[in-house]
């Protein structure tokens, strides 16, 4: 099993990428604390902390569309995790597939 003290020796708050399993677009960019990162391993869903209403979520309480969780890396410097997810509908509190979907022209 994986330490999870090595993921927040830096901060008690960290980047989670979320791409989507199969086609590995980006979905969305969150972040966790370790409750919400052991609530994860424990249910399969992404939870996260919310820094606008300071508390954890699982990510489709109130939608349904939740990001059922099939595998999870660490970047190199291991402060950064990657959910591979397979959604069960739209990830952006939009409506949208994606929350990235406002292209910056250069």
């Amino acid at each position: 099993m994986f330490d999870l003290d090595r993921l927040f020796q830096k901060s008690d708050l960290i980047p989670v990428i979320i791409q989507e399993q199969g086609s590995g677009e980006v979905l969305m960019l969150g972040f966790t604390n370790r409750e919400a990162v052991e609530h994860t391993l424990q249910t399969k869903t992404a939870w996260f902390w919310s820094r606008s209403r300071q508390k954890l979520w699982n990510k489709g309480e109130t939608s349904g569309n939740f990001l059922h969780v099939k595998e999870i890396f660490t970047d190199c410097d291991t402060d950064t995790l990657l959910y591979i997810c397979k959604p069960d509908g739209p990830t952006c509190h939009t409506g949208a597939h994606s929350c990235f979907f406002n292209q910056i022209e250069l």
